[in-house]
């Protein structure tokens, strides 16, 4: 009986809990729909310019590390 109950108590715990994730959840009007819209789109063109100028940057320097073993 311990052993079905060792089993059986996390999946329960675990039901309680997304029964109550669930309850809280809700869907985003318009508004902040259109604000995390926003600010995932200014991460990524963050996140892309980062980018680009590393790679920028470690052209030359991959170019001369080439050309120098040479």
């Amino acid at each position: 009986m311990d052993a079905i109950e060792s089993v059986v108590d996390p999946l329960r715990d675990f039901m309680k809990d997304s029964v109550r994730l669930v309850k809280r959840c809700h869907k985003p009007d318009r508004k902040e729909f259109t604000k995390v819209a926003f600010r995932t789109t200014i991460g990524f063109v963050i996140m892309g310019f980062v980018g680009f100028f590393i790679k920028l940057i470690f052209i030359p320097i991959n170019n001369i590390i080439i050309a120098g073993g040479i």
